[in-house]
C-alpha cells in the first residue's frame, strides 16, 4: 500500500511540475495566469496574489495552469492567444521540458555516488562467439552505432540487437582510436554455458569505467536520451504491428508496476532507488509523449502554431481558432476513450494477475 501511495503522489508531482513549467514561462512572457492549482477536485487552500489564484486541491493527482485566452480569444492583450508566436511556443513546450528536467535531475541524484559503471566496450567473449571467432570483433572494440542507431549505454547493445533481424548486425565501432563500419556481423542470441548453466546470450562481456563527476553527469544525460528513444521505439512497434493497443498501459498499470518494483526490492533503500529510477523513466516518457503532434496534447498545439505560421507566411491567412478548437476537442474525446480502454485493461490485468 505504501508503494501505491508513493506512485500516486509521484504521478501527481509529475503533472504538477508539468503545469508549473507552463506557469513559470507564461509569467516570464507576460501572459496572464488566472489560476495555478496543485491537485484536482475541491479546494483545500487558496490564496489570491495579484492576478493569479494559487490553490491546493483535495486529490493529489495532478494540477493545472489556467491561462487567460488559452482556448479562445478573450480580447485581453495579455491573453495566451494574443501573445507572440515564439512566446506561445515556449509556454507550450515548457511543461514537457520540466518533466524531462525532473527525470534528468532524479538520474543525476541516483548516479551522483556511482563508483563505476558498465560501458559498451568489449572486455571479453564467451567461448564460441561467432563474431569473435570469425574475426569481426576484438577485445577493446567500443560500440558507437548498431543498425544506424547510436549506442549510449551498454544495455543499448542488447536492445538494438534484439530489434535487428536476429542473425547479423551492422555496427559502427571504435578500434584503436579509429571508427570502423562493419557489415553482416554474426551477432545473434546463442546458447552459451555460463557458471555451469546454459543461457541465451550474445556472447559479449563489457568493460567498466571508474565513476567521476563528468562521467556520472554524462551517464545521466545519456540515460535520459535513452529513455526518450524507448518511447519512439514503442511507438514504432505500435505502428508496425509488433505491439498492439492491448500492450498499452496507463496510470493504473504504471502505479501497479511501481508497486511491484517496490515490493520485489530486497530492502526499503533498494525499493526507493528502484522506484526513483522507474519514476525518472516515466518523467521522460511523459515529456516525449506530450510533445507528439496529436490534437489535445501540447505537441498538437505546437503543430498548429507552426502550421499557422507557415500559412501566414505563404498566404497571409491562418486557420480560424474555432476550427482548431474543434480538432482539439475531437482529439480530447478520442484520448479520453483510449484512456478509458487502457484503464479497463489495466484493471483486468490487476484482477487476473
Amino acid at each position: 500500500m505504501l508503494y501505491i501511495l508513493f506512485a500516486i503522489l509521484f504521478f501527481g508531482f509529475l503533472i504538477a511540475i508539468h503545469e508549473f513549467g507552463h506557469f513559470i514561462v507564461a509569467k516570464a512572457c507576460g501572459v496572464k495566469v488566472n489560476e495555478y492549482a496543485i491537485g484536482m477536485g475541491p479546494q483545500l487552500l487558496h490564496k489570491q496574489w495579484k492576478e493569479t489564484l494559487y490553490s491546493l486541491r483535495l486529490f493529489p493527482v495532478g494540477g493545472y495552469c489556467a491561462m487567460e485566452g488559452e482556448d479562445e480569444d478573450t480580447g485581453d492583450p495579455r491573453s495566451f492567444s494574443a501573445a507572440k508566436g515564439w512566446k506561445r511556443f515556449l509556454i507550450l513546450i515548457a511543461g514537457s521540458a520540466m518533466n524531462f528536467l525532473a527525470g534528468l535531475v532524479i538520474l543525476l541524484l541516483l548516479y551522483s555516488g556511482t563508483k563505476a559503471y558498465v560501458v559498451p566496450v568489449i572486455a571479453d567473449f564467451m567461448e564460441g562467439c561467432p563474431a569473435y571467432e570469425e574475426g569481426y570483433l576484438q577485445v577493446g572494440d567500443e560500440f558507437l552505432r548498431i543498425n544506424g542507431h547510436p549506442v549510449w549505454l551498454s544495455t543499448d547493445v542488447s536492445t538494438l540487437l534484439g530489434r535487428g533481424n536476429g542473425e547479423t548486425v551492422e555496427p559502427v565501432i571504435r578500434r584503436d582510436g579509429q571508427k570502423l563500419a562493419l557489415h553482416d556481423v554474426p551477432l545473434a542470441l546463442h546458447e552459451y554455458t555460463e557458471d555451469g548453466q546454459v543461457v541465451q546470450r550474445y556472447g559479449l562481456y563489457f568493460s567498466t569505467r571508474e565513476g567521476s563527476i563528468g562521467g556520472n553527469l554524462s551517464l545521466a544525460i545519456r540515460s535520459s536520451a535513452d529513455f526518450a528513444r524507448m518511447v519512439w521505439f514503442s511507438l514504432e512497434d505500435l505502428v508496425s504491428g509488433r505491439a498492439g493497443v492491448s500492450d498499452l498501459s496507463g496510470p493504473i498499470g504504471i502505479v501497479g508496476a511501481m508497486s511491484d518494483v517496490g515490493e520485489s526490492s530486497a530492502t526499503w533503500r533498494d525499493a526507493l532507488l528502484n522506484l526513483l529510477y522507474f519514476g525518472s523513466f516515466i518523467a521522460v516518457n511523459l515529456a516525449v509523449m506530450n510533445l507528439l503532434p496529436l490534437p489535445a496534447l501540447d505537441g498538437g498545439r505546437v503543430f498548429f502554431l507552426i502550421l499557422n505560421g507557415l500559412l501566414y507566411l505563404v498566404f497571409r491567412r491562418r486557420i480560424p481558432g474555432k476550427y482548431e478548437g474543434y480538432v482539439h476537442m475531437a482529439g480530447m474525446l478520442l484520448l479520453l476513450a483510449l484512456m478509458a480502454f487502457v484503464a479497463i485493461q489495466d484493471i483486468m490485468r490487476l484482477i487476473g494477475g
